[in-house]
Order: C-alpha cells, then structure tokens, then sequence
C-alpha cells in the first residue's frame, strides 16, 4: 500500500486520515466517547456519518472529521476574510472565517534571512484550540468546532513545509514550498509539480478509505514506534522546520529540479514518520484533553 503510485492529493486528505485512524486505535475509552460526543455536535457530523455506513461509525466520522479544515476552502458557506464579504453565521458555527492561516507559520530557514516578517498561526491555534477543547465549561460550539481544527493542525503541524519559508534561486520568497517547481519522475501522472504539492501528496494516493486505510494504518503502526513523550507542540513545529532544513529540498540546484530516486525515496520515508508520530501525539494529546481522569497528569 505504501509503494503505490503517488497522485495529485494532499496531506489534507489521505495523510490526514491516517494520522486520525492512528489517533483512534490509541485513544482511552473516555476520550473516543467525549469526541465521538462532540462531533455529533457539529453541523456537519450528518455528511460524515452518511460516509460511514454502518461500519463502526463513530471512528469513521473522527477520520473524516480530520479533512474538514481543508474542504472548508472551497465551501461557499465559509469566506476568506479580506477577500470575500463576511457570509452568514449558521447555527453551530462561531462564524464562517475559512481561516487559511491557521494551516502553517512561516519560519525562514536561514538565519541570515530572518528579516521575512513570520506570518500564519499554526503554532499559536495548536494551543488556543487544545485549551478550548480541554475547558469542559467552554460553550459546545466552541468546543465542538475546534475538535476537527485540533485534529487536522496536528497533522499539518508534521508536514515539514508547513513550518518553513526560504528564498529560491530566483530570490524570491518561495511562499512554504508553492513557489519551488520540481519534476518528479516517479509521479507517472503529475511529473511536475510544486516542492510543497510533492511533499503533501508522500502518504499515499487519493481517496484512501475503508481497508486500504486500514492497511495502510496497520503498516505504517508496524514500521514506527510510538515516540518518546512529545512535550509541547512546539516541539513538533521546531522538528518539521529541521526537516524542512535539512531534507526538504532537492541537492540539485536548478531553477526546476529533478528529484533523483534517493530524494524519493527518503523524502517518503520522512512523511510516513511523520504521519504516525502525528497519530500518536494527537491520540496522546487528546487523552489528555478529553480521556480519564488518570491521563491528566
């Protein structure tokens, strides 16, 4: 399942789902009840239940749920503040901000080049989401809402190109991977693609659900431990900035790379880590937040 050709999907969709599907099989008893709670709460929890059939649906709309954030850009309820009027506020929801800058903080990756205002606020909603998720006497849209957030910024906190910025050999800021163009030879169906699109799209194809999710779970669990004890999120935004550092980019240095097989191949070895330490830190987290009493410590 993990050599299976790559296509023209994000992490926002398959790497998501498994980061949630690896979340759930380490969730205490208590913290699976309170989420699977709250997302019935939540005024989209209908479509995700109709994708769940029958089947164990109440770990099927946590995995779902993990998705939201990102179909949120396209859904014409919601407007990107500064670029759209304010639509209405429908019930359930806090207000209907899409809030792209959520997803990501810039980090330059030189030191010399730390002039680049930082901008986006995945470090800050990691810990203003958890806090509202982890107040019991906060009001239930706020903490149903931010259920989904906290489980899809865990993930995009663990994409390397989700926490860094550098300039490119054009000079230019290249706007967290979007601006660096590549050729990838092992992606039959989209040989040329952005560096960021190349990174998001290393889980796995499109459309992964069902047992092929559940295979591509199960391996993934086999292959990586459970990390050491993950301290703050901070630590995990830090970690994907050395990455994105130190392994993120081609060697070559064309204006339009190619990535050779050894790039490849590491750089899959990389996002599946990642993706499974997102899944237990989340789990491990929302033990925390939600899970028995003895988990709190």
């Amino acid at each position: 399942m993990l050599l299976l050709p790559l296509h023209a999907l994000a992490w926002n969709s398959t790497g998501h789902r498994l980061v949630a599907s690896i979340a759930w099989e380490h969730l205490d008893s208590a913290a699976r009840a309170e989420s699977s709670r709250l997302l019935r709460e939540h005024p989209d929890y209908e479509r995700w239940r109709r994708k769940a059939g029958v089947d164990d649906p109440e770990r099927i709309v946590f995995i779902e749920a993990s998705t939201w954030p990102d179909e949120i850009r396209k859904d014409k309820r919601f407007y990107s503040a500064g670029k759209e009027d304010p639509t209405p506020t429908l019930p359930g929801f806090p207000d209907m901000e899409r809030r792209g800058n959520w997803h990501y903080v810039n980090r330059p990756l030189d030191d010399s080049q730390s002039n680049h205002p930082v901008t986006g606020q995945i470090d800050t909603q990691l810990v203003a989401q958890a806090k509202i998720l982890g107040t019991r006497g906060a009001s239930g849209v706020e903490r149903h809402y931010a259920l989904p957030w906290l489980i899809h910024l865990v993930g995009d906190a663990h994409q390397p190109l989700h926490a860094s910025i550098r300039l490119n050999a054009a000079g230019l800021w290249d706007k967290l991977g979007n601006g660096q163009t590549i050729i990838n030879p092992f992606n039959r169906r989209k040989t040329s693609s952005t560096l960021h699109a190349f990174w998001d799209d290393l889980p796995g194809p499109p459309g992964l659900r069902g047992e092929r999710l559940d295979t591509a779970t199960r391996a993934l669990l086999a292959i990586y431990p459970r990390p050491p004890r993950s301290g703050s999120s901070d630590t995990w935004i830090n970690e994907s900035w050395r990455i994105a550092r130190e392994s993120a980019y081609p060697e070559n240095k064309d204006a339009t790379p190619t990535i050779s097989e050894a790039f490849f191949e590491k750089s899959r070895e990389i996002a599946n880590r990642r993706v499974t330490e997102a899944g237990y830190r989340l789990a491990e987290l929302l033990n925390r937040l939600l899970g028995a009493p003895k988990t709190r410590d």
